[in-house]
């Protein structure tokens, strides 16, 4: 595991005031990157003062052009290149440049509530907390209804469980989204491991609790994400992530939680089910073979048809009754990322 470096003694802001530096790992975000920084420049920063570090992957939509141009603006903002294109190696570099004694760390698909960061300071402080984070809620990433439809999937529980960092509420929590940090705790365990692609935030909140640091959300404030806008892309998302699931269960078993490979098993069992009612109609024999296939089917179908009508009632849309298309889509998809990390043995190419 690639780690960051000893830094020097956190240093104060530019009229003497404590310093807390937002690291913001982008690459290709032209479309959302004015409008987080915007959003991360107007926070209200009562005592202290903020610094934004943009570390992006060497974007080649011009997305560092647009950083560039805020930053010759205000003194706040530098831009760093991540030159590994890689999300924990530009959060280590990040950490390594960050001046301050907290550090943030941030994604540009968000807008932050003014009040982020301050909240999440003294959340952090009141509860004893070595990171703290506000309640994330999801928005989609478009106009269409194919963007409605990926948002209320991945906002629901349904969709990503309740233990997600979407769904769950205030609380000591596993892991947390869009946190800050107090810094020291950060190079105590090494910062982000490299070797992950996804779910380095999963991998270093268990390496944090492992040595008695605590998490904790707040739904005291609030940070809009904004998801893809479309089926494609969500099946792409589900995809990589399951397949990241094994990588991750390698290099650190303790960081993955039962939920993460279910999805997996239901593929599984939904692939074993076709093949048996496949096997009964061509045998023109043994019908209880026919049994499995249909009680999942009977049991997923009521349960995501019940969900989506209580989302339509909620959101006043009939469109939300289209929802089982786009719940079996995610759960389909991450099932057979992680059957193919399985079949394929998949290492993370950092580490071969």
């Amino acid at each position: 595991m690639n780690t960051v470096s000893t830094l020097p003694i956190a240093q104060a802001g530019a009229r003497g005031r404590p310093l807390v530096s937002a690291i913001m790992a982008v690459r290709n975000e032209k479309r959302h990157i004015e409008t987080a920084i915007e959003s991360l420049l107007k926070q209200e920063t009562p005592g202290w003062e903020i610094e934004i570090i943009v570390v992006d992957g060497n974007s080649s939509d011009g997305t560092g052009e647009i950083v560039e141009r805020i930053a010759s603006h205000d003194s706040r903002v530098t831009l760093a290149i991540n030159e590994h294109r890689n999300t924990p190696y530009a959060f280590n570099l990040g950490i390594q440049r960050a001046r301050g004694e907290y550090i943030c760390i941030l994604g540009a698909h968000t807008k932050y509530a003014h009040n982020y960061i301050a909240t999440c300071l003294e959340e952090l402080k009141l509860h004893g907390a070595a990171g703290c984070s506000g309640r994330l809620i999801i928005r989609p990433g478009g106009d269409g209804l194919q963007a409605r439809l990926v948002a209320w999937t991945l906002a629901h529980p349904f969709g990503t469980s309740a233990r997600s960092m979407r769904t769950r509420g205030a609380g000591f929590a596993d892991t947390i989204p869009y946190p800050i940090f107090l810094k020291r705790t950060l190079l105590e365990v090494g910062g982000y491991n490299t070797q992950l692609h996804r779910n380095q935030d999963n991998d270093l909140s268990q390496r944090l609790r492992a040595r008695g640091y605590t998490l904790y959300l707040t739904d005291k404030t609030t940070c809009e994400y904004f998801v893809s806008s479309n089926l494609a892309s969500l099946a792409r998302y589900a995809f990589n992530n399951g397949f990241w699931n094994i990588i991750s269960f390698k290099l650190n078993p303790a960081s993955m939680s039962l939920r993460h490979f279910v999805p997996g098993a239901f593929v599984v069992v939904l692939f074993l089910g076709v093949l048996m009612l496949l096997y009964s109609t061509m045998a023109h024999t043994q019908l209880w073979l026919r049994v499995p296939i249909l009680l999942l089917g009977l049991t997923y179908g009521v349960a995501s048809v019940g969900v989506s009508s209580c989302v339509a009632l909620q959101k006043r849309s009939i469109e939300a009754l289209l929802m089982p298309i786009t719940f079996l889509l995610l759960h389909v998809f991450y099932g057979t990322g992680t059957l193919t990390a399985v079949m394929r043995n998949a290492r993370s190419p950092s580490s071969q």
